[in-house]
C-alpha cells in the first residue's frame, strides 16, 4: 500500500512531515502548485497524479481543501481518508463551500489565523512552521467547480478534530452524513492534526 498525502490550502508537503514516518507503508507527500496564480483544481489534481505515478491501490489522504482536488486525480485508489475536510458537492466551488455547507451557522469562534490553526500545535512545531514563512495560496482554485457528478464510489473515511476551531466537530458530523453518508471518526485535535497530534492521526489512519 502507498499513502498519497495531499495537503490543504497552502499546499505544502511539509504539513505531513511528522505523520509520514509513522505510517507502516510507503508515503508520498504532495506539493501543490498553490503559489501559481493560474493553477486551478485540475492543476492540483494533476500534481497529485504526477506525484503518485503508477502506484496501484493507493490510500488517498486529503486534508481540508485537499478534498476538492484529490478525487479529481487519475489514480488507482483503494481507499480515501479525509482529514478535517471541505467535503464538496457536485458543481460547488471552494469559494461557495464556505456558505453552501452551512458553516456560518456552525458556531465557530471568530477567525484568527494563529489561534484558529495553531492553538493546539506544540510550540516547537509552531515555530518551525512560522520559520518557513506563510504558505502562498492563489485565488484561482476557489472559483473552480468540483466537476464530478458524485463522490467516487470508493470506501471513504472522515477524520475530524474534536477541538477544531475552523470546522466545529458537530458541523463535520452533519456534513459527512449529508454528503458522504458516513460517520466521522473523532481525533483529539484542532484543524491541523498532522502537526498537533501526528501519532494519534497516524494510528487512526492505519486502523
Amino acid at each position: 500500500m502507498t499513502y498519497v498525502l495531499v495537503p490543504g490550502a497552502g499546499g505544502e508537503a511539509w504539513y505531513w512531515h511528522l505523520v509520514a514516518p509513522l505510517l507502516a507503508e510507503e508515503t508520498i507527500a504532495v506539493e501543490l502548485p498553490t503559489g501559481d496564480p493560474d493553477a486551478g483544481l485540475q492543476d492540483y489534481a494533476d500534481a497529485i497524479t504526477a506525484a503518485a505515478g503508477d502506484r496501484e491501490r493507493v490510500t488517498l489522504v486529503a486534508q481540508s481543501m485537499g478534498a476538492f482536488s484529490a478525487p479529481l486525480a487519475k489514480l488507482d485508489v483503494a481507499n480515501i481518508i479525509l482529514v478535517a475536510p471541505m467535503i464538496p458537492a457536485p458543481g460547488e466551488t471552494p469559494g461557495e463551500w464556505w456558505t453552501t455547507s452551512g458553516l456560518p451557522d456552525a458556531g465557530a469562534p471568530p477567525f484568527d489565523p494563529i489561534d484558529t490553526f495553531f492553538h493546539d500545535v506544540p510550540e516547537a512545531v509552531k515555530n518551525a512552521a512560522f520559520a518557513r514563512g506563510e504558505p502562498k495560496q492563489a485565488d484561482a482554485p476557489f472559483k473552480d467547480r468540483f466537476t464530478l457528478d458524485a463522490w467516487p464510489d470508493i470506501p471513504t473515511r472522515v477524520i475530524a478534530g474534536l477541538q477544531d476551531r475552523l470546522f466545529p466537530y458537530p458541523f463535520m458530523q452533519r456534513i459527512a452524513r449529508e454528503r458522504l453518508g458516513v460517520e466521522v471518526e473523532p481525533i483529539d485535535s484542532g484543524h491541523m492534526p498532522a502537526l498537533s497530534q501526528p501519532e494519534e492521526l497516524a494510528r487512526t489512519m492505519m486502523t
